[in-house]
């Protein structure tokens, strides 16, 4: 894919939806961190159901390390391998008031060492509550890169790269939210909604719905 499609596949992106966000609820970026390593393997919505209760409850370090395992456990377990999830956001705790003064850091490597946070969870916190143009690559973002020949790469990371290093500056700090919410919503895994997609006639995908 070319140069000219790729800015004008982002460029239909924007003028449909300016401003897109994550649709996961967050006040904060402890929130949005409690949010982000919930989903993992689970839906927004899902999430969103479960920290409308416990956010409430507990929305700071102090608060959830208070609540315990057992009982972060009560609130988030509709939530798929909530125990280890749990047990992951219990430690992070920890650690965010032993080494961050109870703060979320702005920094990948920190973030990184948080138990339950990769690359793509770093991302996400980093795009969404810091503002930085990280593009944190789920299944719908490797599907989609792929699939539409925008990003094309056999690895998580490959993508990623690909994606940082052919989307223009302008688009990149909106780019993660642009392809997941396409994912999710147009060029889903099964069968991709090519009638109604926007990039229709950008998109290289040669098996195409009618």
């Amino acid at each position: 894919m070319n140069a000219a499609k790729r800015r004008e596949i982002f460029t239909r992106f924007c003028a449909a939806n300016p401003h897109p966000t994550t649709e996961l609820v967050y006040r904060t970026p402890f929130e949005l961190l409690v949010a982000v390593v919930l989903s993992a393997q689970a839906t927004d919505k899902s999430v969103n159901l479960a920290t409308t209760k416990l956010f409430p409850v507990a929305n700071t370090p102090q608060k959830m390390l208070a609540l315990g395992q057992e009982g972060l456990e009560s609130y988030v377990k509709s939530i798929g391998l909530y125990k280890s999830k749990a047990k992951h956001l219990i430690a992070t705790c920890r650690l965010l008031l032993e080494n961050h003064g109870g703060e979320v850091p702005q920094n990948r490597e920190a973030l990184e060492k948080l138990p339950g946070v990769g690359r793509k969870t770093a991302s996400v916190i980093l795009n969404t509550a810091f503002g930085e143009p990280t593009i944190a690559v789920d299944t719908h973002i490797f599907r989609v890169a792929n699939r539409i020949g925008i990003a094309p790469g056999k690895t998580v990371l490959e993508v990623e790269k690909n994606l940082l290093k052919f989307v223009a500056p302008e688009f990149r700090h909106d780019a993660h939210h642009w392809l997941i919410l396409h994912g999710r919503y147009i060029c889903k895994a099964r069968k991709p909604d090519c009638p109604h997609c926007l990039i229709n006639d950008l998109c290289e995908y040669p098996d195409k719905t009618v």
